[in-house]
């Protein structure tokens, strides 16, 4: 005698699609027999089926609390066994979460993104000095990098100073700062060569001063010849 096919069409939808019909089958099994004990005996030969399923999550903290979980899930709450864990809620399952809202940002300039302005924030609360430079120099630099991501051609630096100085509400001024140490090096320039031509002018008045001596030492010794000359004749 040839039994009549069953079409899944004709099958109740699976709970849990992860364990397959055979799980679910067990389960609705478990939850039709009459006495508690035969029932809290299956419903651990279920979850010791269930943890053969996924071996490589046995001995993960919590995880036969996740199948118990699943298992009451799939039973659709309605299975009197003696679990070592709390029965789950079906309503605390069912909640969706807290709707979360969406960050509005709007940076002034949107190819640095937002992570350069909290790092601008970040520098800001920092105390004026070395290190807070040092800092804004770093995220200048990441502000370069950002710049030619989104524009392949070449930007000056006095650009990216100048968005720094508008992102940082004009407490960030590295363009000065660079002026700075160009009158700076400018002056070190200035007093050096100035340095050079004193020594290269001193320089040069010992050389003619050792010039005049022995031309004047030279002169003394033609006049003292030419006067022994005289005498002899």
């Amino acid at each position: 005698m040839i039994s009549s096919l069953e079409y899944n069409t004709e099958r109740n939808q699976l709970v849990i699609p992860e364990y397959g019909r055979h799980i679910q089958k067990l389960v609705e099994h478990c939850r039709a027999l009459e006495t508690k004990e035969e029932r809290n005996k299956m419903s651990t030969a279920i979850i010791g089926v269930m943890g053969n399923l996924n071996p490589h999550l046995r001995d993960v903290a919590d995880f036969q609390h996740k199948l118990w979980d699943q298992l009451f899930v799939i039973a659709n709450f309605d299975l009197d066994v003696d679990s070592p864990y709390p029965i789950p809620d079906r309503e605390e399952l069912a909640a969706r979460p807290a709707r979360m809202s969406y960050p509005q940002k709007r940076p002034r300039y949107r190819f640095y993104g937002n992570n350069i302005q909290g790092m601008i924030n970040v520098a800001l609360g920092w105390e004026k000095g070395e290190k807070r430079e040092a800092l804004a120099y770093i995220i200048a630099n990441h502000m370069k990098k950002s710049f030619l991501n989104w524009n392949k051609d070449s930007v000056d630096d006095a650009v990216i100073f100048k968005h720094l100085f508008e992102l940082s509400e004009g407490e960030i001024n590295l363009a000065a700062k660079e002026e700075d140490l160009l009158e700076s090096k400018a002056l070190i320039y200035r007093n050096t060569s100035t340095s050079r031509s004193n020594t290269n002018n001193n320089n040069n008045k010992r050389q003619q001063g050792k010039k005049n001596t022995r031309s004047s030492s030279n002169s003394n010794n033609n006049s003292n010849s030419n006067s022994n000359r005289r005498r002899r004749n």
